[in-house]
């Protein structure tokens, strides 16, 4: 039998390096309390000018408001982990990343939709964009704990956004003058999906690296260009064509319808003027008959006669008359005439 109080076979054993701790012990203990200081002072963290810090306890944000969340540039005292996780945020960095979403990194001669990204626009054409998109945090405490990563969501709201942006618009306004309206379109669409994300982040500006058809739809869309090109081209020419010529058009109408005014003013005034004549004629009919009859029959002969050449009037001969008038033409030229006298005899 062991003997009551002599050491075990284990403490024979565990004897020496029990000592060894002890004497470790003795020797060390100072470098774990230098240990614990150096851990406890592992809770502060220098805070950069450019920059803010959040503090998350046992994954808690700590602070109520954002004032108390968010704390400025010097040294910020918080616990050691795993209590604290101090997280830095760059506010004022501009951060920029390529979104490729809607693009093909490689040019293929056939278009596949399932393997390469594309957009509709609104009149169902194929374009691929290419974007770049610089942005900052705008809400530390949002970034840190609410946001997931910053770079994935911000691909996503930006390629959601743009291809919305894309289907209400045409290809031609698209690739035109319409770029400036579809990126702020786009843009203020990709915020609003990162602030409902809660990602903390704000798009500073988007630039349209690459808009384009696919490669593999290149010519045929150089080809409705082209018909596009010749319709607006035939169209403009027309417009210019109408722009001379009916004002031409218009310039006759005008010119034709004062010429008729004028000749119906004319008329009118000529049949008005005979009108007024005859009627002065009638009245003096009515007064003197002969005499009117009488002036009425010179005035005819004289009307008939008066482009012919000289004119004379015979006197009858000696013992003699003659019945009725005698007229001897001269030649053409000659505007003399002589009249015989009615009391010698001569007829008329």
């Amino acid at each position: 039998m062991r003997k009551l109080g002599a050491p075990s076979e284990i403490g024979r054993l565990t004897a020496p390096i029990a000592a060894l701790f002890d004497a470790a012990w003795q020797r060390m203990h100072w470098w774990i309390g230098a240990m614990a200081v150096l851990y406890l002072l592992s809770g502060i963290t220098i805070v950069r000018a450019d920059e803010v810090a959040v503090i998350l306890r046992w994954g808690r944000l700590v602070g109520d408001t954002p004032g108390l969340q968010q704390h400025g540039s010097g040294l910020l005292f918080s616990f050691p982990r795993p209590i604290d996780r101090v997280i830095r945020v760059p506010i004022r960095h501009i951060s920029e990343i390529s979104v490729t979403t809607l693009d093909s990194s490689y040019a293929t001669s056939v278009f596949d939709p399932v393997s390469v990204g594309y957009a509709l626009t609104g009149d169902q054409n194929i374009v691929q964009v290419k974007m770049m998109a610089r942005y900052r945090v705008r809400d530390p405490a949002e970034w840190a704990f609410y946001g997931p990563k910053s770079e994935d969501v911000l691909r996503v709201e930006i390629s959601a956004a743009m291809v919305r942006s894309l289907g209400e618009m045409g290809v031609d306004r698209v690739l035109s003058d319409g770029r400036r309206e579809l990126v702020a379109a786009a843009t203020r669409r990709a915020q609003a999906g990162l602030d409902a994300a809660h990602s903390g982040l704000e798009i500073s500006s988007l630039e349209l690296t690459r808009l384009a058809p696919p490669a593999a739809l290149a010519s045929d869309f150089d080809a409705v260009q082209s018909a596009f090109i010749g319709a607006e081209t035939a169209k403009k020419d027309a417009q210019a064509y109408a722009e001379t010529a009916v004002p031409g058009a218009q310039s006759y109408a005008d010119s034709s319808v004062q010429a008729a005014r004028a000749d119906s003013a004319a008329a009118i005034s000529l049949a008005r003027g005979n009108s007024e004549a005859f009627l002065a004629l009638a009245k003096q009919y009515k007064t003197n008959a002969a005499v009117v009859r009488e002036r009425l029959y010179r005035d005819a002969v004289e009307k008939a006669i008066g482009g012919a050449g000289a004119i004379r009037w015979i006197p009858p001969p000696i013992g003699g008359t003659y019945h009725g008038l005698r007229i001897s033409i001269g030649p053409i030229g000659s505007r003399s005439r002589s009249l015989g006298d009615p009391d010698e005899g001569g007829d008329r």
